[in-house]
């Protein structure tokens, strides 16, 4: 399988993370905020989940798939949270046309939606 392009330098923002991803009022991350905190994670560690997401994107089969702000990855795995509970995620990455570093979009369970 295909791996994530220049994966070595790929990077989660805090702002994804704490803004968004495990931000319980959010318009749209507040699902995903309850499934990550249903792992373990919080908002005051979140180093956790983004060092976890970030492992997932370097060592993921990424498969791509069509975007017309630049490229973009799929890469589906396995995670296991600070209270010890494992779950499958999605996360998508993209590399912008002017910037070959991947950067984390989003993440959410595998069989969701």
């Amino acid at each position: 399988m295909k791996k994530l392009p220049n994966r070595e330098h790929a990077t989660v923002s805090a702002a994804k993370i704490r803004g968004y991803l495990l931000c319980s009022t959010h318009s749209t991350g507040q699902p995903k905020a309850d499934f990550f905190a249903g792992l373990g994670y919080t908002p005051e560690r979140w180093e956790r989940l983004a060092s976890d997401l970030r492992e997932l994107g370097l060592h993921g089969d990424a498969i791509q798939v069509a975007s017309p702000y630049g490229e973009k990855f799929r890469i589906v795995g396995r995670i296991v949270g600070p209270n010890g509970r494992a779950a499958v995620v999605l996360t998508i990455w993209i590399r912008d046309p002017d910037d070959p570093t991947p950067r984390l979009v989003t993440a959410y369970p595998a069989r969701w939606k």
